[in-house]
């Protein structure tokens, strides 16, 4: 049996560990909180990553998405430090940063930082083919899907119930499934509408309207004109007629913006290469969902945002002459 030159093999090891550790020690690791693996925050979580991933050798961070619950899951995840980066509609971020609405109990998360908005969310109602809704207000006594505790469309939904003075009770069933359930539940007759949060064109509005001729029902009235006029997260929206099979009608409603939200804790280098990142290959981005199309760079950088921006983005922001 042959037997190793021990010196020889330690000299192989340490020349070894001095290519590797560099790297290893380098190599950063974020995480981007997003929603419903069908809904558009995980699309566009998947977007953020391809790009920042795309330059890892130069600035050594490694871009990974998570599906989760949503807004509020992803803004109390990152206050735990267990998140980087989080989607997040503008309403909630508000109430997140003021510790209003369901973030009452916890207090305002001081540490919120904005990085940049995304696509418009429309809030979206759907109703059963059969069941003859005209309005919002047709829903009472019948079965409605809510949200799922921790979305935002759930806290949305909630603040639409509380300025209509509605509650739970006055639906005959109050469902709490999440995004990517509600479309079949619909079409198998288990609800009778369903109330989302999301930009279009979305898989989960293509579906039951696709599948089984659901209705896109508008909201509009005196309750949504006074929370528009009241929320500054909030702003009236459209729905192009057309853009859902069986739904040739213009749909109006209203809504918030996605933003994309960290801790200030988080390292300000690694906020400025994601921002980098994104804008510095805007074009790209847009390419990569049809809701992210008609963003430009003007409007992300101050629509929605709810909480401060995050030093890093504005590092970035200053670069470009867009912040004085």
């Amino acid at each position: 049996m042959k037997k190793f030159n021990l010196s020889v093999l330690a000299s192989i090891t340490l020349l070894v560990s001095s290519f590797s550790a560099p790297s290893f020690a380098q190599q950063k690791f974020v995480t981007v909180g997003t929603g419903g693996v069908t809904g558009v925050y995980y699309a566009a979580g998947g977007a953020i990553c391809r790009l920042v991933n795309k330059d890892r050798s130069k600035h050594g961070i490694r871009c990974s998405v998570e599906s989760t619950g949503g807004s509020a899951f992803n803004i109390n995840t990152i206050k735990a430090g267990e998140l980087d980066f989080g989607f997040a509609q503008s309403d909630v971020g508000y109430n997140a940063s003021k510790g209003l609405g369901a973030f009452k109990d916890g207090g305002a998360h001081a540490d919120l930082r904005s990085v940049f908005s995304v696509h418009p969310e429309p809030f979206t109602v759907v109703a059963r083919k059969e069941a003859n809704i005209k309005s919002l207000a047709d829903f009472k006594g019948k079965r409605f899907n809510v949200g799922n505790p921790g979305s935002g469309t759930r806290a949305s939904m909630e603040e639409l119930m509380e300025a209509m003075s509605w509650k739970m009770s006055d639906f005959s069933l109050a469902s709490e499934l999440k995004a990517d359930e509600h479309g079949p539940a619909l079409c198998d007759g288990k609800i009778d509408g369903f109330f989302y949060g999301v930009g279009h064109p979305s898989a989960n509005i293509q579906d039951p309207t696709t599948s089984c001729g659901a209705k896109l029902v508008s909201l509009t009235g005196p309750v949504v004109d006074k929370l528009v006029a009241d929320k500054p997260y909030y702003a009236k929206a459209t729905i192009a007629g057309g853009l859902y099979p069986n739904n040739p009608q213009v749909t109006n409603t209203y809504g918030v913006l996605a933003t994309v939200v960290v801790s200030s804790k988080t390292p300000a280098e690694t906020v400025y290469q994601v921002t980098k990142a994104v804008f510095d290959n805007l074009d790209e981005f847009k390419k990569l969902h049809p809701a992210l199309a008609n963003l430009s760079s003007t409007n992300m950088m101050k629509d929605g945002l709810s909480a401060p921006l995050h030093e890093g983005a504005i590092r970035y922001y200053k670069e470009k002459g867009w912040l004085k």
